[in-house]
């Protein structure tokens, strides 16, 4: 707290703030005093404090709360399982959401989607506006009805995922994501192999060489270098398949690529090969690379399940884990998978935690769980017309139904208010729900399911949360 700064409107005292940070080391600080409105407050949070104590500005009146919105710090990125909690969130002029100080175009187009109209946004059914009761008076006598529901989409939150999984037991219901696709294969593979892990952490701290095989990081997770390698570093960052992503760059100077020649699984196939059993292969590069691995302290292997050749990436991805295990036979070696976008990890452990089951499982009190990662798809339960309804949740972005949905079929849809669905025959409810870190506070997973994040509300719009309807619903069916 600088004094002279207090009630003086001069505005926070950030370089005498910075010269005793450097002093606190790992310490959380808080700062006070000098705060006159919004873009002090933010300029506050970007110095690194933990807090700020204002006083003066909110006595007086400065202090913006357009619409309920209030700049926050520390906000985390709900859409990207990387979950970079450094955010800044503040209320713009047209009173929507803005995060100045972040470069991350998927934060951006996300925050576009939000606005003013979003508290009053209301439920409808067939296409014309009621009241949440009647909403979900309709819901229920809808999952009432069916017998074979498909509970899909499912981006969503720990909770979210929680009172679903209840009224999934009680409607009999499937239960798949989104990115169902990726997950199965992330879970096959690591059902029939097994698998090295890592997390985020360790690779910053630890890795001396990161490989990324196939695959461009950057594009799906803008601050992925910045995550696991501190500026400046001697980390060298390979890149398998795929050409050096630029990003990189930015964090080392030791990058080179081994560019995609042959087929990805060939490629795979050589290296375990050489790496297994020290066969010699037609390939000096991943012979060179080899050597470069055997002499490194830690190596991690980089790879996205979604960019993998399909049908067949959970091969791919047994290939890799292979590679990892004979690399730990000498030194040591881990993976890191990036996926999990939307929720998808966060659903699929929550899943497993209450049943033993990854997702792609239909769950029903009274009957044995049944997983089945190929026959309960979205997409091939939709075109086999196996469900006689869809239960489709969305809070994070405006996801459009399944291509495949019957025009006839009904579906409750919870989901982003700025959601727009289409004209359709069948019985449609729609309810708009609150979007976990925006309006509603959460838990989420990360990439490395090694934390559970929390989430804090940047504003208040009133929408109701996905945990609530679900909850409501399965209040409803429960026996009395």
């Amino acid at each position: 707290m600088t004094l002279d700064h207090v009630g003086a409107y001069a505005g926070p005292d950030l370089d005498t703030f910075a010269d005793v940070r450097a002093l606190a080391g790992e310490r959380e600080m808080i700062g006070a005093g000098g705060v006159r409105h919004d873009a002090d407050l933010a300029l506050a949070a970007d110095s690194g404090a933990y807090a700020w104590l204002v006083a003066s500005a909110i006595r007086d009146g400065l202090h913006s709360s357009r619409c309920g919105t209030r700049i926050v710090g520390g906000v985390t990125q709900y859409l990207c399982p990387l979950l970079c909690d450094d955010i800044t969130l503040a209320p713009t002029g047209d009173q929507r959401l803005a995060a100045p100080h972040t470069a991350c175009p998927r934060l951006a187009d996300s925050l576009a989607r939000f606005g003013p109209q979003d508290a009053n946004q209301k439920p409808t059914i067939d296409g014309q506006s009621t009241d949440l009761a009647s909403a979900l008076s309709r819901a229920g006598e809808i999952l009432s009805n069916a017998r074979r529901p498909l509970f899909g989409g499912l981006a969503t939150d720990v909770a979210g995922a929680r009172a679903l999984y209840e009224l999934a037991a009680h409607c009999g219901a499937i239960l798949d994501h989104l990115h169902g696709d990726t997950l199965a294969n992330s879970n096959r593979a690591l059902q029939n192999r097994g698998a090295f892990f890592t997390t985020l952490s360790e690779v910053r701290s630890r890795a001396d060489l990161v490989i990324v095989f196939a695959c461009e990081p950057s594009r799906r997770y803008p601050h992925f270098y910045e995550r696991i390698i501190d500026e400046g570093s001697a980390t060298s960052v390979v890149f398998v398949g795929c050409d050096i992503d630029q990003a990189a760059w930015a964090r080392t100077s030791r990058t080179e690529s081994i560019p995609q020649t042959i087929d990805p699984f060939d490629t795979l196939a050589l290296w375990s090969a050489h790496m297994e059993s020290g066969r010699p292969i037609p390939a000096p590069e991943l012979v060179a690379l080899t050597e470069h691995i055997s002499a490194a302290k830690y190596t991690v292997f980089i790879y996205e399940p979604s960019s993998l050749p399909a049908p067949h990436a959970a091969l791919a991805i047994e290939a890799l884990q292979r590679i990892v295990k004979a690399v730990n036979r000498t030194v040591r070696a881990g993976a890191l998978a990036l996926a999990g976008d939307d929720g998808a990890l966060t659903v699929n452990q929550a899943a497993t935690w209450l049943s033993g089951f990854p997702l792609r499982t239909r769950v029903a009190y009274g009957l044995p769980l049944d997983h089945d990662a190929y026959r309960y798809r979205t997409e091939t339960l939709l075109n086999r017309r196996e469900p006689d309804a869809l239960l489709w949740v969305s809070s994070f972005a405006p996801e459009p139904l399944p291509a495949a949905l019957d025009d006839t079929m009904p579906a409750i849809v919870l989901g982003h208010p700025s959601t727009t669905l289409p004209a359709r025959t069948g019985p449609t409810v729609f309810i708009p729900v609150a979007t976990p870190s925006i309006n509603s506070g959460g838990h989420l997973f990360r990439v490395d399911t090694s934390v559970v994040a929390p989430l804090a509300a940047a504003r208040d719009t009133g929408l109701p949360s996905v945990a609530t309807i679900a909850s409501r619903l399965a209040q409803a069916r429960r026996p009395q």
